[in-house]
């Protein structure tokens, strides 16, 4: 029986000691790129193609950009012609930040699969293979060219930045690690912590990188410096709002890229055409700081829910027209008279909308529509890319950074950058508050749809505020985080340490 026992307790501790070396180690080894596999530029290039990859598949799982960065703040509503569909009710539920109901696989908005956004296993997957790879590289590859080599660790660290980022938009503080292989159990970091990491790790490597691609193929698709400027500056501006001591420090930091970002000459504005924003949607323009792109001509295959776009589309810009003559749902019509006043001359309002304050199917968002096909037989949506950054977002930021800094001269010259380019009136008011509203509110015009708003609300504490939403949140809950996702209990498997988001697991009130 002694032996028994012995082996017994043998056995637990092994087993104990397998469970901590697996925390975190997502993948097996041996499917990792290991040691013998980094041998040429080509076998970099597969691995850095796969961690765009497989980020792409984690977002491409559900509507993602609409339910994490547009939906939550409560402008957005079921089409009534849709009322037997009550699958659109989504919209609605995310508005309300109901997010368990959101995610109930249960309810009749289920197969949009929200309760994936809750998991992220996939992201931490990424943030191994870039590890593991920036390991690599500093170590050493024989056959790679310094510049190469120096390139692709700006690249491959943009991509662990993005993802952490990324985390930290949805889930608040998270687990941070660096190591190519971490086998410790490790708790939450302080989200501000953890980008103020990213930060400095991306600065320190992104002087390798050019500041566009030359190859048109990868412009805007792979990352460059430009890509790496955009992040540290949507980095900087969401550690100024919850690390208030140091905002001013970010400020400054994110009007410095900004300026180095314009004056690199490496981007522009394109025209406010129908041929001009076409060519920004469909991807890969000298707008595109980064993007994940797809095409058909690729045989990408993007879920049919995945577009943003998917949920504000109708015949003759959708097909078949028998199930497409109305759009799911609609923006408001007191938000979107908010954004473009009937008498404000604007051309976006005729160039991205149709029927915009109609309250109905009849809205559209002709910003997605344009790259349809030829043919009227494909029940598949327009041929975009997945914005995530470009310039024009980038001007905006550094534009309210310098407002923060009250340097409004220098933020008014960078904000009429965007409405000379929509033919509207310049701004001409006072600095202060009316200033950073303004901007505030040019964001919310120009980026419609591209999953920037409820992150702008809720890093500039607009959240709670009525006058920028319709649903506000009371500092309670904006304290106790109801603005970030719940985190699926998978997180804890075989970490002590690990502790999930307390106001949902409290039932999310």
């Amino acid at each position: 029986m002694k032996r028994i026992s012995a082996l017994v307790c043998i056995t637990l501790i092994s087993l104990g000691f397998h469970a901590c070396k697996d925390f975190l180690n997502v993948v097996p080894k041996d499917k990792l790129t290991g040691n013998n596999f980094f041998q040429s530029k080509d076998d970099v290039e597969a691995n850095i193609t796969k961690m765009y990859s497989d980020f792409f598949e984690k977002i491409n799982e559900s509507h993602v950009i609409g339910a994490i960065g547009e939906y939550r703040s409560g402008e957005v509503f079921r089409s009534p012609e849709k009322e037997g569909d009550n699958a659109r009710l989504i919209v609605e539920v995310l508005g309300q930040n109901n997010l368990l109901y959101a995610i109930d696989g249960g309810a009749p908005w289920g197969w949009y699969n929200l309760v994936k956004i809750t998991n992220w296993t996939q992201y931490y997957r990424v943030i191994q293979a870039a590890n593991i790879l920036i390991d690599k590289l500093e170590e050493g590859i024989p056959t790679l060219e310094e510049s190469d080599t120096r390139r692709y660790l700006g690249e491959a660290t943009f991509i662990r930045c993005f993802t952490y980022f990324w985390m930290v938009r949805l889930y608040g503080d998270v687990v941070y690690y660096t190591t190519a292989y971490q086998a410790d159990p490790l708790p939450r970091m302080p989200m501000v912590e953890v980008l103020n990491n990213c930060i400095a790790d991306m600065k320190s490597k992104m002087e390798g990188m050019p500041w566009t691609n030359s190859d048109p193929a990868q412009r805007g698709a792979r990352a460059s410096r430009g890509s790496a400027a955009a992040l540290v500056m949507h980095m900087n501006m969401w550690n100024a709002g919850f690390d208030k001591n140091n905002r001013n420090k970010y400020y400054e930091e994110t009007a410095a890229f900004g300026d180095q970002l314009i004056k690199s000459g490496a981007y522009q504005l394109l025209p406010m055409t129908v041929e001009g924003w076409s060519q920004v949607v469909k991807g890969r323009s000298p707008e595109s700081l980064f993007e994940f792109f797809r095409s058909i001509n690729y045989d990408d295959n993007n879920e049919a829910l995945a577009p943003f776009g998917d949920h504000f589309l109708r015949w003759p810009y959708k097909f078949p027209r028998y199930n497409n003559n109305n759009s799911m749902a609609y923006f408001n019509s007191f938000y979107m008279n908010t954004l473009y006043p009937a008498d404000v001359a604007d051309l976006r309002k005729t160039i991205w909308y149709e029927d915009m304050l109609s309250n109905s199917g009849r809205f559209l968002i002709l910003k997605y529509a344009y790259n349809t096909y030829a043919s009227g037989n494909e029940d598949r949506n327009p041929d975009n890319t997945f914005l995530i950054f470009r310039y024009a977002d980038a001007i905006l930021l550094r534009a309210e950074a310098l407002a923060e800094l009250d340097q409004d001269a220098a933020a008014i010259e960078a904000l009429n950058m965007i409405r000379d380019r929509a033919e509207a009136p310049v701004y001409d008011g006072g600095g202060g508050a009316p200033l950073k509203t303004f901007i505030f509110l040019e964001r919310a015009r120009e980026l419609l749809g591209e999953g920037h708003r409820y992150f702008d609300l809720v890093r500039t504490g607009r959240i709670m505020n009525a006058q920028f939403t319709r649903r506000p949140m009371t500092l309670d809950q904006y304290t106790r985080r109801a603005w970030t996702w719940p985190i699926d209990q998978s997180a804890r498997n075989n970490n002590p340490l690990m502790s999930l988001n307390e106001f949902w697991t409290n039932g999310g009130i």
